[in-house]
């Protein structure tokens, strides 16, 4: 982002250091998935438990985002100084999910706890960009998202790195990651002049989801997208797993995730030129076309299955910021918050059925009859799109 598309009242530093702290943070997301392959020989867990763990802190964000805003946690309190305290608390669920004594049932508590504290992380992320760029903040809003997506992608590269450290330092050193974004943003980033208030939770603003079209459009769009996108990062070890082992399989599963912040930014920037209708439409329609052809793709030379993969990657993830800020444009004005909030609860508790499922069945079945079946969320959700462009 250049410096000449910034507000000048936000000093040079602010943007890149939410986001460094908002991709450390983040980075407490996926921690388990990235040492699943040590936690399972270590625990004798079977290979659906990736997805019962992935799910708990779904749940667990699904928790957060509704007390916090049912409470106006970041509106009674500095924004900044809640990012840090849920940075510090999440830090801690993470390190003791590492020391949890082989208990799977004490690991998915703190692993809930986990995903509860992430909801002072990522939307309180946002909530301070939009305090310092209220103008800007559509650009800014893809590289939170990026930063979510490089935070989420990160451990797998700290399993690369650390091949023969044990999965136990691998979580500990996610937590000091997430730690040391918490205490950089507070002690970096103020308030910023532009502070918007964050509603109580209004739960007729649900009604919109049925009689408002635009706002059904984009809802529902971002449901279809969430069919996808947890579960894609979930399968990911698995899915490089069938050409790559150890080291090499960590990193390109860190690799493949975090090309979804090249997807995120750049749509971002695109969306001054082509909207963000057809940006999110046009993303969503070839990461749904990624699924369709993982049949072929699966058994095709190396080259051609790497693009596969790097077009996924990229494009699974690069409409959600698009989705959102569709929904934040489309939502009554008094009700913005509010929609916000129930759009992205409900979105995760798909996720949460979709991972649970496709983690089921993956231990069960081939990737290759399995992995088209994500293609229901995204052709679900163009076709609740369609017409939205002539709409807005």
């Amino acid at each position: 982002m250049s410096a000449s598309s910034l507000p000048a009242a936000a000093p040079a530093h602010v943007l890149p250091v939410i986001v460094l702290a908002q991709f450390a943070g983040t980075s407490l997301w996926f921690a388990v998935n990235a040492v699943m392959p040590d936690l399972q020989g270590a625990w004798g867990l079977g290979p659906a438990a990736v997805g019962t763990l992935t799910s708990a802190v779904q749940l667990g964000f699904i928790a957060g985002t509704l007390v916090f805003a049912v409470l106006s946690v970041a509106d009674r309190f500095s924004p900044r100084w809640v990012f840090l305290a849920c940075a510090v608390a999440g830090a801690a669920c993470n390190a003791l999910g590492a020391h949890a004594a082989g208990s799977l049932d004490a690991l998915l508590v703190r692993r809930f706890a986990t995903g509860f504290f992430l909801a002072g992380i990522y939307p309180v992320g946002m909530k301070i960009a939009a305090s310092w760029y209220p103008q800007g903040l559509g650009a800014a809003l893809g590289w939170l998202v990026g930063a979510l997506v490089l935070g989420t992608a990160s451990p797998h590269l700290l399993r690369a790195v650390g091949t023969h450290w044990p999965w136990q330092q691998v979580m500990d050193a996610v937590s000091l990651l997430a730690l040391a974004g918490g205490l950089l943003l507070a002690a970096t980033v103020p308030d910023g002049p532009h502070l918007p208030r964050a509603a109580r939770l209004q739960w007729r603003a649900l009604g919109a989801l049925w009689t408002h079209r635009p706002v059904r459009a984009s809802a529902f769009g971002y449901f279809g997208h969430m069919w996808e996108l947890y579960t894609f990062w979930v399968l990911v070890p698995a899915i490089v797993g069938t050409r790559l082992a150890g080291a090499s399989a960590s990193a390109a599963a860190f690799a493949v995730i975090a090309l979804g912040t090249l997807g995120c930014v750049v749509g971002g920037l695109l969306v001054r030129r082509f909207g963000s209708v057809r940006v999110a439409n046009v993303q969503l329609a070839a990461s749904g076309l990624c699924c369709l052809l993982a049949p072929w793709m699966l058994h095709a030379p190396d080259l051609a299955f790497a693009l596969w993969l790097a077009v996924w990657g990229t494009t699974v993830v690069g409409d959600s910021p698009q989705f959102s800020t569709l929904t934040a444009q489309n939502a009554p004005r008094e009700a913005v918050g509010s929609l916000l909030t129930l759009v992205n609860s409900i979105g995760f508790a798909v996720s949460i059925v979709s991972i649970q499922l496709f983690a089921m069945l993956a231990a069960r079945f081939d990737l290759a009859p399995l992995l088209p079946w994500l293609a229901v969320g995204p052709v679900l959700g163009l076709w609740m799109m369609r017409g939205l462009g002539r709409v807005r």
